[in-house]
């Protein structure tokens, strides 16, 4: 797990083969002004999943406590207050479900090692290996972000 500013995102550019192409494309768009959607960057390789959400209670994001095995998530935080739980994968027991290969998921029923929160501008990169459940903020109001989905085999 990554977690930094958009203003220093350049210093990831060599961690994945399309983290360049997928942080151009964040800091080419009016992130303000973007709407709620998915957008294709580069066909299956790179998407951008936006949303602009009330924030969940932890207990509401636990259920579905997170990984995935082919994509690596880059999440903006554009307006608002996001906290995210998270566990390495290597720690989780409690399988809940599954791995669902067609939506690329894996469920876990485990509770968060630690929580963080992400302001406007600031993300987080998670791998494989890093469980997460995001989009708390209960009593905080909306909050607006962007996920790529970044192929793991580029």
């Amino acid at each position: 797990m990554i977690i930094d500013s958009l203003q220093n995102a350049t210093k990831y550019y060599s961690v994945h083969p399309l983290f360049a192409k997928a942080f151009e494309y964040i800091g080419g768009v009016n992130l303000a002004g973007i709407e709620p959607g998915t957008y294709e960057i580069q066909g299956d390789a790179l998407k951008a999943i936006v949303s602009d959400k009330e924030g969940k209670s932890r207990e509401e994001s636990l259920q579905k406590f997170e990984c995935h095995r082919k994509h690596i998530d880059i999440q903006v935080c554009i307006n608002g207050v996001e906290e995210i739980g998270w566990k390495p994968i290597e720690k989780c027991e409690k399988d809940n479900g599954g791995y669902d290969d067609a939506k690329d998921v894996q469920f876990w029923g485990d509770t968060p090692d630690t929580y963080f929160r992400l302001t406007n501008n600031q993300f987080v990169i998670l791998f494989p290996e890093d469980v997460h459940a995001p989009m708390i903020g209960a009593g905080e109001g909306s909050i607006k972000k962007m996920v790529i989905k970044v192929k793991l085999t580029g």
